[in-house]
């Protein structure tokens, strides 16, 4: 039997059931809820207990000896819980402790479309149990993994996430500052410059009066707040860059370095693609393009076809990064094979062309994939010269 690589759709794993105890992990914020199938016991435990891994460990260890006592062998030791808050800890953490431990992606397990229905941990436990006996059974359809990154892959994902988290926020802060200055009838003056707090005391309202001193205090304290973000921001990305420098021959450093040479993409977007899409091992194009969540999501029943518009169910991250980096592309990369393709389908019809930039952008991630995993660099791109 042929099988593709990274195949989460279903256990490639040889499955014994009378030899395999099987539980669920329902986790919450305060409580745990520990569901299992334990071969020769007829019944099929729940556990509710406080969230400790040690706890949960011998809970295990207490049901494998109750199914040794039934007379039936345990072998393999199966467990499985949803992603959600608590991340993958859990999951390393049980494989260093030599439990098989698989994380269940929540958007791929279906569940009823009824309007009201009964929803309980219990349910939620139960419903998660079938599923994942489907899937070591190796059936198709019933749910799919997460790949379980390493910590360090995780710590790796943190500064980009927290550098975007920060870019919104001054966003979010200029944009009230000004709608402070609009309220009062100011606008010239630009609140989001570092100059700004030496300016606002000459300010003047239409009436001729200065800005009312809670407004006042209220801009000194955002502009103080701003000062401070972007100062985060800085200091962000000079430790990415002293990181790089430290050891650009690292595995996600070189791809961060060979895609930054690629004119009209910088540093920021390639660290952002290299940790968030190059570095999971996908198995195929279409798995990045569906990572991205810029597939198409067509809608057919019966005589009626339609097109419903991108799936959006993957890395919102990298589409927003990625539709940008295609308008970007056709500024700075004319002469590429993917800039002339683009122009050939949008040429005497610009309405087109936000319909098409979703197409460029996924062509391009993918063709930045096969750049930074099998160095296979796209026609026509012109690179920066190595450093």
């Amino acid at each position: 039997m042929t099988t593709r690589a990274n195949d989460m759709s279903r256990s490639l794993a040889a499955f014994d059931q009378d030899s395999t105890l099987i539980a669920i992990i329902e986790m919450g914020w305060s409580s745990w809820l520990v569901a299992g199938l334990i071969p020769g016991v007829e019944r099929q435990p729940k556990k509710k207990m406080e969230p400790d891994a040690e706890d949960l460990l011998r809970l295990l260890e207490r049901w494998r000896d109750e199914g040794v006592k039934a007379g039936r062998p345990i072998t393999r030791i199966a467990v499985a819980y949803e992603a959600g808050r608590d991340g993958f800890w859990l999951a390393r953490w049980l494989e260093s402790h030599g439990i098989e431990t698989h994380v269940i992606h929540s958007t791929s397990v279906a569940v009823s479309r009824e309007k009201r229905r009964a929803k309980t941990d219990r349910v939620d436990a139960e419903m998660l149990l079938r599923v994942f006996l489907g899937w070591l059974r190796g059936e198709r359809g019933h749910c799919s993994m997460v790949a379980v990154p390493t910590i360090e892959a995780e710590d790796a994902r943190r500064p980009g996430r927290e550098r975007e988290a920060l870019v919104a926020e001054c966003t979010r802060i200029i944009n009230r500052m000004k709608a402070d200055m609009a309220r009062l009838g100011v606008h010239g003056f630009k609140p989001h410059l570092r100059s700004a707090p030496k300016k606002l005391g000459s300010v003047r309202t239409p009436e001729g009066v200065a800005v009312p001193p809670n407004t006042r205090a209220e801009l000194e304290r955002d502009m103080a707040r701003l000062a401070v973000l972007r100062e985060q921001i800085v200091a962000i990305e000079k430790a990415r860059l002293e990181r790089i420098k430290n050891a650009p021959d690292n595995g996600p450093h070189a791809m961060i370095r060979l895609l930054a040479r690629v004119l009209g993409l910088g540093i920021e977007t390639a660290d952002m693609l290299v940790n968030e899409v190059m570095t999971r091992g996908l198995r195929d194009r279409r798995a990045v393009a569906r990572y991205a969540g810029i597939t198409g999501s067509p809608d057919e029943s019966g005589a009626r076809r339609r097109e419903k518009g991108l799936a959006k169910a993957g890395n919102a991250r990298v589409r927003r990064g990625m539709i940008q980096l295609a308008w970007r592309w056709l500024l700075f990369q004319k002469e590429s094979a993917l800039a002339l393709w683009f122009k050939a389908r949008v040429d005497g019809a610009p309405g087109l062309r936000k319909k098409m930039v979703v197409a460029l952008a996924r062509k391009l991630l993918i063709a930045l994939w096969r750049m930074a995993t099998i160095g296979e660099i796209p026609q026509g791109v012109v690179m920066r010269p190595a450093a």
